[in-house]
């Protein structure tokens, strides 16, 4: 990314979070001249995008996929210099519904689909047409997504398809969800296609993101960059002299010039004493989902397909990625990497599932699933559980959002809960850095203490909240 010239003073800069927003920000903030530091709670850094020991292999702790599509990561890893080292795959996408496993990787397969009529499948079809033909999503947020998905894909289709997608997806939350989500879930897919080669080509960096983290870190520290772990922020408050006090972990209380959050919402309202009521608010309103998120390593795969939609709603998990299907087994030391995950809303009783609970509901749900499947095919299992990991876009979600920049002089809030014209993906993560970056902390390099204050003062919660929709177009 190029940013324009400027005449920058170099500030002390504390970000707080080490996931791939915070990693970018500080990346930005470096580049610019400015001297960083990064907390991060975890013992390591990468947040979701953080790799894990499976067995003897090394690899995402949940699963991440680069479409040709995603302009902004492709960008970033080409700055790190992996962008040339990607493989580009051509995937599969099957649905397991009514008991069977069908493919629908192609439009011979879409019309053959069992679930649905010829009628049904039209509609369905001009679904996603008309979906991916919006260019603004913001009239979408005041309709709920199973009003609009009725509307136009029909009773039957929302039945048979929508409903049980959306259940798998967002759990009983789905009733609170704005046509906003579909919308951007649709339109990213649609891009892919639309990409050049009309196929479902998907990308990895060898190594996977524990690659991609290591770069980073190195790209980072040769900019000066200190990064420090297992080093959670519990207080934040801005101070008399223009500076911000951080008090992290064991460490005690640190000063910067400036501090930007990328910790969830409700994280940020807990450890800034000093917000105003209405921007606390804002804060405590965002609603988070949550995964628990399985990791299996198998002698041998289950499908050739990358992802396997359920619709039949006695599966426990949402759907079966088969990691392996893009990544190549020899990577993995022949073994076969699949990723079982249940997107699970804060008051979910699965969250109370020990992994043993797990493991066996899981496995015997693949059993049932995968008649060749045998759990004496599994040498490694292991559970991530996060729970807050997607901000669920309710209605007139984008009006009721925080500003980046808050109430607390020098404190800056930037969180995938900004995410308003996409879904939660790394590409994603990467575009709100960048636009965060460009709008708000590079000219807060270049101001005085009192005129960041002043352009603060200029700028309600909502102008700057309705300025983030129409600018991440």
């Amino acid at each position: 990314m190029s940013t324009p010239e400027t005449n920058t003073a170099q500030r002390d800069w504390a970000v707080v979070g080490g996931g791939m927003l915070g990693l970018t920000l500080a990346y930005r903030l470096a580049k610019q001249g400015q001297q960083v530091t990064v907390l991060e709670a975890a013992t390591e850094i990468g947040g979701l995008a953080s790799a894990w020991q499976l067995g003897d292999i090394v690899w995402d702790r949940h699963y991440h996929v680069t479409l040709l599509s995603d302009l902004r990561l492709r960008e970033l890893l080409g700055e790190l210099g992996l962008e040339e080292q990607m493989r580009w795959v051509e995937t599969k996408t099957g649905f397991y519904t009514d008991g069977s496993l069908v493919s629908m990787s192609n439009s011979i397969e879409f019309l053959r689909f069992p679930p649905l009529n010829l009628l049904e499948k039209l509609r369905l079809g001009l679904t996603i047409f008309r979906a991916s033909k919006i260019r603004d999503p913001k009239p979408l947020e005041k309709i709920f997504v199973a009003d609009w998905l009725k509307k136009w894909s029909g009773q039957g289709t929302f039945q048979k398809i929508w409903l049980p997608l959306l259940q798998a997806k967002l759990g009983k939350t789905y009733q609170r969800v704005s046509a906003a989500f579909i919308w951007a879930t649709i339109a990213r897919m649609y891009r892919a296609r639309q990409s050049g080669l009309k196929k479902e080509l998907f990308g990895y960096v060898p190594g996977g993101y524990a690659n991609v983290l290591e770069q980073f870190s190195d790209k980072l520290t040769k900019l000066g960059v200190t990064i420090k772990t297992d080093c959670p922020a519990n207080e934040v408050r801005s101070l008399a002299n223009g500076r911000v006090e951080v008090q992290c972990g064991d460490e005690g209380a640190s000063e910067f010039d400036r501090v930007v959050l990328t910790t969830p919402s409700s994280t940020i309202s807990r450890i800034c004493p000093q917000l105003d009521d209405n921007e606390r608010t804002r804060h405590e309103q965002v609603e988070y989902l949550g995964i628990l998120c399985a990791s299996v390593v198998l002698k041998k795969g289950l499908s050739p397909y990358y992802v396997t939609n359920i619709t039949d709603s006695w599966v426990p998990f949402t759907a079966v990625i088969e990691m392996t299907t893009l990544v190549n087994p020899a990577e993995m030391g022949d073994r076969h990497l699949v990723y079982l995950p249940r997107y699970v809303a804060a008051d979910d009783p699965a969250w109370q599932w020990s992994d043993a609970e797990i493991e066996e509901k899981f496995l015997s749900a693949l059993e049932k699933m995968f008649p060749y499947f045998s759990q004496d095919d599994v040498e490694a299992f292991r559970v991530s559980r996060v729970k807050q990991v997607m901000a669920l876009p309710t209605l007139n979600y984008s009006e009721n959002l925080p500003a980046m920049q808050t109430s607390l002089d020098g404190v800056f809030a930037v969180n995938s809960a900004h995410i308003v014209k996409g879904t939660l993906n790394v590409n994603e993560v990467v575009e709100l850095a960048e636009l965060a970056f460009r709008d708000h902390l590079l000219p807060a390099c270049c101001k005085t203490d009192s005129e960041t204050h002043a352009s603060k003062d200029e700028n309600s919660h909502d102008e700057t909240a309705g300025e983030l929709v129409a600018r991440s177009g």
